[in-house]
């Protein structure tokens, strides 16, 4: 029996975004074509791709707008499960450092690939709710006085320049081992540049 025919409408949906996303995340946005995704997705031709998307940059949009709703997500249970900023940092860092080395193709998706370039019409990634969240752990952090007296924007830059770059450097392979392994140093280092001494 046809595979397309055996799969739900959903199911097929999803595979296409899984697909997607992981050429996407090897190959980039302008050199993955939607024969490629049709064929890592099970679908028999990019022309039943068309059932499920009007083109390529729809599904990257499907995707961008599915990433960013679970990390919002994740962000919010985590300031429900702790009261103070660098409890709550501490926790994005582990989630951030985890969908490195469990879904590398995500982070690949948000900190590597220059979105504005295949979606122009989506918000930046900085206006979007997880991330407003987490300028507001910073801003609130500076107003409990456990950060120092920087503005929420700057504090971001300090704190996670040091998360993603050592992300960036695990993902494109120029550092070597897990990205557990530089988890420790690169929180300290991060902490370091924003706590109030």
């Amino acid at each position: 029996m046809d595979q397309e025919i055996q799969k739900d409408k959903e199911e097929l949906h999803n595979d296409i975004l899984v697909a997607a996303l992981k050429l996407f995340a090897e190959k980039g946005y302008f050199n993955t074509s939607l024969t490629e995704i049709a064929e890592l997705s099970g679908v028999k031709t990019s022309a039943g791709i068309y059932k499920h998307f009007k083109n390529k940059q729809e599904i990257a949009q499907a995707l961008y707008l599915w990433i960013i709703d679970r990390l919002n997500v994740s962000i919010d249970d985590i300031r429900r499960r702790n009261r103070k900023s660098s409890e709550q940092l501490r926790e994005i860092v582990d989630l951030w450092f985890r969908l490195t080395d469990e879904a590398p193709e995500v982070m690949q998706f948000l900190l590597v690939l220059n979105i504005s370039e295949f979606l122009p019409e989506e918000k930046p990634i900085m206006e979007t709710p997880p991330f407003v969240k987490i300028i507001k752990i910073l801003q609130n952090g500076i107003k409990e006085g456990e950060i120092k007296a920087i503005d929420g924007q700057r504090a971001y830059c300090h704190f996670f320049g040091i998360i993603e770059n050592t992300l960036k450097q695990v993902l494109t392979g120029n550092l070597k081992k897990k990205a557990d392994y530089y988890e420790g140093d690169a929180w300290l280092s991060a902490w370091a540049t924003i706590v109030k001494k």
